[in-house]
């Protein structure tokens, strides 16, 4: 009896033994590849710690066929903040030339145009030469951040505010996406309309900024103030699209984004593309912040609904992500 418990004892320390080494096994096969995935994450990013971000600019330069784009910057009474954002982008290797909307009274300065060509060609990599124009405008209109440019290098501009910064890295990102999409908009601020239900029927909508994009992961419209689309739709902007709705915006100083969606989302019956990407704004706060935006931005939706005959913007929940500098996607 003593011997069987003996033996009976033994085979269980036995096995007892073995699934602790085997638990241990598992144990230290697992922190392994945690101390893999994170060395492997680490060196990754290390670049960007040590401040080498343009190598990755340089492999996006290299590894494509070299198309451009045109930035167009809407600015007004800001140069300070002119100064900086021309500055930065003027670094980018996809970027062919600069076309300022220029709506002040006066012309821009000599000071100011001397020193935006010398902070270009400072900054400008690998001896390119970007263009600067600047597209001086009598009306102060919001439309004129659309208006047709007979004259431009590229088939694609980047419709931008001079109060944001995006990493060049990211810009490259969005632009090889519109690539491979050029007929619709790919940009960074996403925007959504909704059906208005409390009205009772299905022709009046609602306009919901960032907080319902965010909550629900849909999104219609792809605002203007960062967006990539083609300069076919400048000509459409100022010779298509029912004047009554350029009046409108006029009028309003307000939903010129908005018509360039309805514009693009008509033309082409297809959703815009969302890029992720980390926007830094340096300036203040705009007209978003004022009371009762989204009640007049809803206005122009339904204004321009009705102009169209019919809603053409499209919800999708597609997000375009850089899968190389993002920890999930």
């Amino acid at each position: 009896m003593t011997t069987m418990r003996s033996s009976l004892f033994s085979r269980r320390t036995i096995r007892q033994g073995a699934v602790l080494a085997v638990g241990s096994s598992k144990i230290k096969l697992l922190l392994a590849c945690c101390v893999v995935l994170s060395f492997i994450a680490f060196s990754g990013r290390t670049a960007s710690f040590l401040g080498w971000e343009q190598s990755d600019a340089a492999l996006y330069a290299s590894s494509f066929p070299r198309e451009g784009y045109t930035i167009l910057m809407n600015t007004w009474k800001r140069n300070d903040l002119l100064k900086q954002s021309i500055s930065h982008y003027a670094s980018c290797p996809g970027l062919d030339s600069f076309h300022i909307v220029w709506s002040e009274p006066d012309p821009p300065s000599d000071s100011l145009v001397s020193f935006l060509t010398h902070v270009i060609k400072q900054n400008s990599k690998d001896g390119r030469e970007i263009e600067l124009k600047f597209d001086i405008n009598v009306e102060d209109s919001l439309n004129n951040r659309f208006k047709e440019i007979k004259d431009l290098k590229s088939d694609v501009v980047f419709s931008i505010d001079d109060d944001i910064i995006f990493p060049c890295t990211t810009v490259e990102f969005a632009f090889r996406t519109w690539q491979s999409a050029p007929d619709t908009m790919v940009g960074f601020v996403p925007r959504i309309h909704w059906v208005d239900k409390s009205k009772g029927d299905q022709d009046t909508y609602i306009y919901s900024g960032w907080w319902s994009v965010w909550w629900t992961g849909t999104y219609s419209m792809i605002l203007s103030k960062a967006a990539f689309f083609h300069k076919k739709y400048l000509n459409m902007y100022t010779y298509e699209m029912p004047s009554s709705i350029r009046e409108y915006v006029t009028k309003n100083r307000n939903c010129e984004d908005i018509a360039m969606s309805f514009l693009v989302a008509n033309a082409t019956r297809a959703p815009p593309i969302w890029v992720k990407g980390k926007i830094y704004e340096i300036g203040s706060t705009g007209i978003s912040s004022l009371g009762g935006h989204n009640s007049r931005r809803s206005q122009c939706v339904n204004r321009f609904a009705v102009e169209y005959g019919g809603m053409p913007l499209i919800a999708t929940s597609v997000k375009a992500i850089d899968s190389r500098f993002s920890w999930f996607w």
